[in-house]
C-alpha cells in the first residue's frame, strides 16, 4: 500500500450485565483517531491553520456517523473506509487474543466463531485471510481452510438492490491488497465450480464475486456466502426464499446443508419486563415468580387465567394505562389530544417503499374520507381510532421522506377537521428509537406489519407488540407467518397476496391492462386535488403506484387491507373476545425469546456449550 492513512483505533469497553447472573460480557467498540497525535505543530505556526488539524478530522470522520448518506461518490469512500476500520480493529483485537494461547493456527476455529450480521462486515473475510498469508506466513489453502470455518454469514434481505456492491475502482484506491485477495479467492471458487459443472458456462458469471458490469463490482453476499462455513435467513420464509432466489445456484453448488434458518427473537427483560414492568409484574403474579424471564417458554401456563375475571380486569387496566401513558406523551411532544379509549393503530419501523407506510397512510386518507362523507348518525357507530407512525428514513432515500411527508400533511388536515373530531387522528412521532418504543410498544391495540410478502426478512417489532398484548395486521411475510402458527390464526388480522404470487403481479402490471380503481383512485383523487397541501410535493409517490409498475403491490393488497381494516373496527367492538385474544396471544408467544434464538445459533452455527452460571443473590 503506497500513499496510505493511517488512523488509530482506540478501543471503549462497555460491560453488558446478564440478568440474575454474574455474568457479565464485554462489548469493545472502536473509535477513530489520527496516529500522528492531534495536530500538526510546524503547519500551524507557518499559518495553515486548517491543515493543522486536517489529519486528525479525517481520521475522527470515520467513526463519527454511522452508515452516512452514500448517494455520492464521497459518502461510498466513507462508508467502504468505515467497514474496513471496524472489521481490521476487530479482527487484529481477535487475532492478540488468539496468539496470547500460543495454540497452533488450524485451531483458531475452535477457539473463534465469527458471525457476520448482513454483508456490512464481509471485509473480515479477506482481512482474516491477509493476516493469515501476509503476516503469519500461512500458505493459502490451510489459511482459507481457517477463514471458512471462523466465519457464519447472516442474511437480512432478499432485495437485490439491498445486497451490498462496491466498486472495483474504490476497492482498488481504498484497498488493493484486499482487492487482489478477493480476486484470488474468486479464481479458486470459479475453478471449483468449472470443475463441477464442466458443461455450465453460464453458472460462472452468475456466481463470481465479481460481477462484468460497467464498473465491475465486488459482490460482497456472494464473498460472505463462499467465505462462510453456514449461510443462515432469520425466519422461515426467508430462509427458504433465500434458496429459491438471490442464492438458487449457490445451493447447486454446496448443497442445502450449508443453509440453515435461525427465526429472530427479541428479549423479554427489555421489551417486556423494562417496557412494560405492570404487566410483567402481573404475569410473574399468575406464574409464582420471574422465571419466565429466563424462559420464555413458561408464558404458556398464562392461557389458564384466560377467563379470570380479576385477572383480565387487570390486564385491560395495564393496556390502558399505556395508552394513557403515550397519549400524554404524544400531547408533550406534537400538541395533539388523543382519546386514550380510541383503538391505537401504529407502525412503527424504518421508512421504506417494501415496508408500506404508503399502504397505511393511504388507508388512513380512505378512512378520512368515508367519516366526511357519513351522516351524524354513521359517525356515531364508529369506532374512533388513532393512527400512529414512527419511523426514520435513510439521509438518501427520498421516496421515504415523501412518505413522512405526507403523513404529516395528511395529520395537519385531519386533526384540525372539527367534523372528524376524535373519530380519526394521525401522529408522526420525531426520532424514533428504541426509548420510544418501550413506550410505544406497549400502548398498541394493533399493530401494522404490511411489508409486500417476500420481502421483509422477519421483523421483530412484530414479536414485541404481541408479547405487549396487542394484536396484528399483517401479511404472509417474514415472522408473521410463525406468529400466526403459534398463536393461531384467530388472533390475527392477515390480508393481502402471498409472496408466491408477487412476480406475476408485477409481470401483469407492467404488461397488462393495469388500472386503479374504487377507493385507492379516490385516495389519489384527494392527494392531486390539493387536499393535503401541495400536490405536486406527492406526485412521484401517487405516480409510482399508478405510472411506474407499482412494484410494491400498493393497489393490489389496497381492497384487501381496508376490509380487513373494516373486521377490525367490528372486532374491536366487542371488548370481550378483544381481550381474549390479546391474552391468549401473550401466552402463546414463548417461541420468539432471543434467548432460543441464540441457543440455536450456538448449536447449529458457533458449535459452542453453554456455561451454566452460577446463580447469585438478589435480582438484577
Amino acid at each position: 500500500w503506497e500513499e496510505g492513512e493511517i488512523v488509530q483505533a482506540v478501543a471503549y469497553d462497555c460491560p453488558i450485565p446478564g440478568y440474575q447472573t454474574a455474568t457479565t460480557n464485554n462489548l469493545r467498540l472502536w473509535s477513530s483517531k489520527a496516529a500522528s497525535g492531534e495536530f500538526d505543530f510546524q503547519k500551524f505556526n507557518s499559518g495553515e491553520y486548517e491543515s493543522s488539524v486536517g489529519d486528525q478530522q479525517r481520521a475522527e470522520t470515520i467513526s463519527a456517523v454511522l452508515y452516512p448518506n452514500d448517494n455520492l461518490e464521497r459518502g461510498k469512500e466513507l462508508r467502504l473506509k468505515q467497514q474496513y476500520f471496524w472489521c481490521a480493529a476487530s479482527l487484529y483485537d481477535i487475532v492478540r487474543r488468539f496468539k496470547k494461547s500460543k495454540k497452533a493456527w488450524r485451531e483458531f476455529p475452535n477457539q473463534v466463531a465469527i458471525q457476520l450480521n448482513d454483508t456490512h462486515p464481509t471485509l473480515a473475510i479477506p482481512e482474516l485471510q491477509r493476516i493469515l498469508i501476509d503476516q503469519e506466513g500461512l500458505e493459502w489453502d490451510e489459511a482459507w481452510s481457517i477463514v471458512q470455518k471462523t466465519f457464519g454469514y447472516t442474511n437480512h434481505t432478499v432485495l437485490p438492490e439491498a445486497l451490498e456492491k462496491w466498486s472495483v475502482p474504490l476497492f482498488q484506491h481504498l484497498l488493493p491488497r484486499h482487492l487482489q485477495i478477493i480476486y484470488d479467492i474468486n479464481m479458486h471458487f470459479l475453478q471449483n465450480v468449472e470443475r463441477k459443472f464442466p458443461k455450465d458456462r453460464d453458472i460462472l458469471g452468475r456466481v463470481s464475486i465479481i460481477e462484468e458490469s460497467q464498473p465491475k463490482m465486488v459482490r460482497m453476499a456472494y464473498l460472505a456466502l463462499i467465505g462462510s462455513h453456514k449461510v443462515n435467513g432469520v425466519a422461515e420464509l426467508h430462509s427458504d426464499l433465500i434458496k429459491t432466489t438471490i442464492f438458487k445456484d449457490f445451493v447447486k453448488i454446496y448443497g442445502p446443508d450449508k443453509f440453515a434458518n435461525v427465526t429472530n427473537g427479541i428479549t423479554p427483560r427489555r421489551w417486556l419486563h423494562q417496557a412494560n414492568p405492570r404487566l410483567s409484574e402481573l404475569i410473574a403474579s399468575k406464574l409464582g415468580g420471574y422465571d419466565y424471564l429466563k424462559d420464555l417458554t413458561l408464558l404458556h401456563k398464562l392461557e389458564k387465567y384466560v377467563d379470570d375475571k380479576d385477572f383480565r380486569k387487570e390486564f385491560q387496566e395495564i393496556k390502558y394505562a399505556n395508552k394513557l401513558r403515550l397519549a400524554k406523551y404524544i400531547k408533550e411532544s406534537t400538541g395533539v389530544s388523543v382519546n386514550p379509549s380510541a383503538l391505537f393503530d401504529i407502525q412503527v419501523k424504518r421508512i421504506h417503499e417494501y415496508k408500506r407506510q404508503q399502504l397505511n397512510i393511504f388507508g388512513v386518507i380512505q378512512r378520512y374520507l368515508a367519516i366526511k362523507a357519513m351522516s351524524p348518525e354513521e359517525r356515531k357507530k364508529l369506532a374512533p381510532r388513532v393512527s400512529i407512525f414512527g419511523g426514520k428514513a435513510a439521509p438518501g432515500y427520498w421516496m421515504a421522506k415523501t412518505i413522512i411527508s405526507l403523513v404529516c400533511a395528511v395529520g395537519e388536515v385531519v386533526n384540525k377537521d372539527k367534523d372528524v373530531g376524535d373519530l380519526l387522528k394521525v401522529i408522526f412521532l420525531e426520532d424514533y428509537n428504541v426509548s420510544k418504543a418501550e413506550i410505544i410498544v406497549p400502548a398498541s391495540d394493533i399493530s401494522e406489519h404490511i411489508s409486500t410478502a417476500g420481502t421483509e426478512a422477519s421483523g421483530t417489532s412484530n414479536m414485541k407488540f404481541v408479547l405487549n398484548g396487542g394484536l396484528i395486521i399483517g401479511t404472509c411475510d417474514g415472522a408473521n407467518i410463525e406468529i400466526t402458527r403459534e398463536i393461531g390464526d384467530e388472533n390475527i388480522f392477515l390480508f393481502g397476496n402471498l409472496s408466491e404470487d408477487v412476480e406475476d403481479l408485477r409481470h401483469a402490471h407492467v404488461y397488462g391492462n393495469y388500472e386503479v380503481n374504487g377507493d385507492l383512485q379516490g385516495v389519489f383523487n384527494a392527494i392531486q386535488q390539493g387536499k393535503f397541501g401541495d400536490a405536486n410535493r406527492f406526485s412521484a409517490l401517487v405516480s409510482s403506484v399508478v405510472e411506474h409498475g407499482d412494484y410494491y403491490l400498493v393497489s393490489d393488497d389496497f381492497d384487501s387491507y381496508i376490509k380487513t381494516h373494516a373486521v377490525i373496527d367490528e372486532a374491536y367492538r366487542d371488548q370481550e373476545t378483544w381481550l381474549t385474544k390479546c391474552i391468549t396471544s401473550v401466552a402463546r408467544m414463548g417461541f420468539f425469546s432471543s434467548d432460543r434464538c441464540i441457543d440455536e445459533y450456538a448449536e447449529t452455527i458457533w458449535n459452542v456449550e453453554p456455561l451454566k452460571p452460577k446463580e447469585t443473590n438478589g435480582s438484577a
